[in-house]
């Protein structure tokens, strides 16, 4: 399984994106992912089919979210137009109301063919656990939102993963960048970008691979997907640096609050001008105002 994979989820449900899947395969990304849920498969199917690379150079991951499980991945497989995926994820145990009978039909899909390793996302150190324990086969995968911030939470379900031979892929790990900035992490995240000449972005994600963790993420500029791509050939953190954003991340992310604070102190440069304008008209007013009383005192 390539170790960094390219999302369409997220702002690209239900969109056309074939021209991104090609952007990003063009910039050396072999590992897509989909979902049903996401209504990105026939155009992710599309960009595989132009990309003019045999099939087995691709990795394909897609998610059943609805509907019986059987017919689910062939409408999948329909509309990537592909004869079999090389990972199919139940994207959440929300989604099946009996994980253990849910996970049997994974195991019939993984027999028959449709998918060469079968998976979970987004499920907890106990769900894990109960699945384990009555699985024939075991889960591939489970894709999780992982990041500095939720490492702590998430310790013993890496661990137990591994133990039991369960990659972990995330996504979101870049939350503290593009969702909570402002936050603990971004010290020693700077910190480590000014030593190798790297962006916070790249330290990041080096973070991710330290956990032994794939990395899905995304993006529609060709800049930051060769961002991504590059932290392949970057050397690793070091053990300091590791533990230095592992105990940053253990004091939690800024309060939503605090994050909307800062943003509130940072307005745009057209709203930054119109508010001083009306200031300066505000200070003439009353600069105008104590003139005239002064006049009229003064008769």
């Amino acid at each position: 399984m390539p170790t960094i994979a390219y999302g369409t989820g997220s702002v690209m449900k239900g969109k056309d994106v074939t021209a991104l899947c090609q952007q990003a395969i063009d910039t050396g990304f072999s590992h897509i992912d989909t979902a049903q849920a996401y209504s990105t498969e026939e155009t992710v199917g599309r960009a595989v089919r132009e990309s003019g690379l045999p099939r087995e150079e691709l990795y394909i991951t897609s998610k059943y979210a609805r509907g019986e499980i059987q017919m689910s991945v062939r409408a999948s497989l329909h509309l990537l137009k592909l004869q079999y995926l090389d990972l199919y994820l139940i994207h959440s145990p929300s989604f099946v109301p009996d994980i253990d009978l849910a996970w049997k039909q994974f195991e019939r899909i993984k027999d028959d063919g449709l998918a060469k390793s079968i998976g979970v996302s987004n499920f907890t150190l106990e769900q894990l656990q109960t699945l384990v324990k009555s699985a024939r086969i075991l889960p591939a995968v489970n894709q999780i939102s992982f990041n500095p911030y939720n490492y702590a939470q998430s310790k013993d379900l890496l661990a137990y993963s591994a133990k039991h031979g369960i990659v972990t892929e995330a996504y979101s790990s870049l939350a503290p960048i593009t969702k909570t900035p402002g936050g603990p992490v971004d010290a020693p995240v700077a910190a480590a970008a000014k030593r190798l000449g790297i962006t916070p972005t790249q330290v990041i994600l080096l973070w991710v691979k330290s956990k032994g963790v794939v990395i899905v993420t995304t993006s529609s500029s060709k800049a930051h997907l060769e961002e991504y791509m590059a932290v392949g050939d970057l050397p690793p953190l070091t053990d300091e640096e590791i533990a230095a954003i592992d105990e940053a991340g253990a004091k939690g992310p800024p309060s939503a609050a605090v994050v909307g604070l800062r943003k509130a102190a940072a307005p745009r440069p057209r709203a930054a001008a119109a508010t001083l304008g009306a200031t300066l008209l505000f200070l003439v007013f009353v600069a105008f105002r104590m003139v005239s009383c002064h006049k009229s005192v003064v008769l």
